[in-house]
C-alpha cells in the first residue's frame, strides 16, 4: 500500500514537472500578442489573438512582407505590430501616395486598406535595422514618423491569427509583391 502511494505522488510530481517544462519550451518558441489600434487593418483587426513565432529569425533573416513585432523604439516596453518594407541596405522612398523599394514602385493593393496621406521623403536603411510600414497607412505611427526597427528589438514574426475562431487564418506576407526587388 505504502509502495502504490509513492508510485502515485512520483507520478503527478513527474507530470506536473513535465507540464512544466513544455509550458516553458512553448514560451521559448511562441507568444501570443494582442492587435492594438488599427494600424494594420485590413490584414489584422484590433483586439484580434496573434501567435507569434519568436524563433523565426534564428536562421533565417526577415523578408520584405513579413509582419513583425517588435520593441517601439520610442518605448521599448511596448510593443508594436508592422509589416517590413525595406530590409538593411534598401533605399525607401515615398513619393506622393506611392512605396519604392531599391526603385521598384511596390503594389500594394492587395494589403492596404487606404493610400498613404501625400508625403515625400528617401530613406536608407542601415545594417541590422528595418523600416516597417502598417497597413492602414493614413492612421499608423511607423518608420515614416520614428525611423527603423533595430534587429535586437524584433519579437519574432507574426504567423497566425487564433482569435476570435472566425479570422482563424495564417498570416499573408504577399511574397509575389515584393518579388524582384534584388538588394541594394
Amino acid at each position: 500500500m505504502k509502495q502504490s502511494r509513492s508510485h502515485l505522488v512520483r507520478e503527478i510530481v513527474e507530470i506536473v514537472v513535465l507540464t512544466l517544462l513544455i509550458f516553458f519550451l512553448i514560451r521559448l518558441v511562441v507568444q501570443t500578442y494582442q492587435v492594438d489600434g488599427q494600424s494594420m487593418e485590413p490584414s489584422l483587426k484590433m483586439n484580434e489573438y496573434v501567435l507569434i513565432n519568436k524563433v523565426a529569425y534564428t536562421f533565417k533573416a526577415p523578408e520584405r512582407g513579413d509582419v513583425i513585432v517588435f520593441h517601439y523604439p520610442r518605448n521599448t516596453s511596448v510593443d508594436y505590430i508592422k509589416r517590413i518594407i525595406g530590409l538593411p541596405g534598401d533605399t525607401v522612398r515615398i513619393d506622393r501616395t506611392n512605396v519604392w523599394v531599391n526603385d521598384k514602385l511596390i503594389d500594394e493593393k492587395a494589403y492596404i486598406s487606404a493610400p498613404l496621406n501625400p508625403f515625400a521623403k528617401i530613406w536608407k536603411v542601415p545594417p541590422d535595422q528595418y523600416f516597417v510600414l502598417g497597413d492602414n497607412r493614413p492612421v499608423s505611427d511607423d518608420s515614416r514618423y520614428w525611423g527603423f526597427v533595430p534587429k535586437d528589438d524584433v519579437v519574432g514574426k507574426a504567423v497566425f491569427v487564433y482569435w476570435p475562431v472566425n479570422r482563424w487564418q495564417l498570416i499573408n506576407t504577399y511574397p509575389d509583391t515584393f518579388k524582384g526587388i534584388g538588394n541594394k
